[in-house]
């Protein structure tokens, strides 16, 4: 499979071969499914915790008495319906061990989560993506509107700071590189944005 190398300006005449090994494959649906669930669990911090009435320091004396004061009846000034008391169903904090992929089936998986968005024409190849100091977001937005796409996920074969710098603020960009790539924003992207570089170590790190 070929597709078309473009300056960011949006012209270009080369072409560039994806190889069938990694953008070719056929999809599995079930592989990617444990990759995606894999990393989204992994990325939890299970540091969550909240406390319910009996948590909550102070309320062991009764507000007032049960009968004869017109008021509601009530036990605790830590009770959840009131200001500054527990949680209902607070949330306690559990360990979770850490689930595991091997690196085959991560080879795999992301092999086919690549060979899905060649099939969809969704990935745009780019002889280089230059920023000019300083790092501006209407740079980045400009080269998008010369590519005609409104959203796209950058993946780079390693880091550059300017361009990461220039997007950080934008809805619209993600940049990622090879070593730091996301499954879920890979399978969600619009279009993905390469280098030529990017898909040469692509194909050496999944072959």
């Amino acid at each position: 499979m070929e597709i078309k190398v473009l300056n960011q300006n949006g012209s270009g005449d080369s072409n560039v071969s994806l190889p069938e090994s990694v953008f070719g494959q056929d999809f599995n649906a079930d592989l990617v499914h444990q990759l995606v669930t894999t990393y989204t669990a992994n990325g939890h911090q299970n540091t969550k915790g909240q406390k319910n009435r009996s948590a909550v320091r102070g309320g062991g004396k009764k507000p007032w008495k049960q009968k004869g004061t017109g008021r509601a009846r009530a036990g605790t000034i830590r009770s959840p319906i009131w200001r500054g008391g527990g949680v209902t169903f607070a949330h306690k904090f559990k360990k979770i061990n850490a689930k595991k992929i091997n690196k085959k089936m991560y080879r795999s998986a992301m092999r086919s989560i690549w060979s899905k968005l060649a099939e969809e024409n969704k990935i745009i190849a780019l002889n280089a993506i230059n920023i000019d100091e300083p790092a501006k977001s209407s740079q980045v937005k400009k080269i998008l509107s010369d590519l005609g796409v409104s959203k796209a996920l950058v993946v780079l074969n390693k880091n550059d700071e300017m361009l990461t710098k220039a997007s950080k603020n934008l809805r619209e960009c993600d940049v990622l590189t090879i070593n730091s790539m996301n499954p879920s924003l890979l399978i969600n992207a619009e279009n993905v944005l390469v280098t030529s570089e990017t898909i040469n170590s692509l194909t050496e790190a999944l072959s």
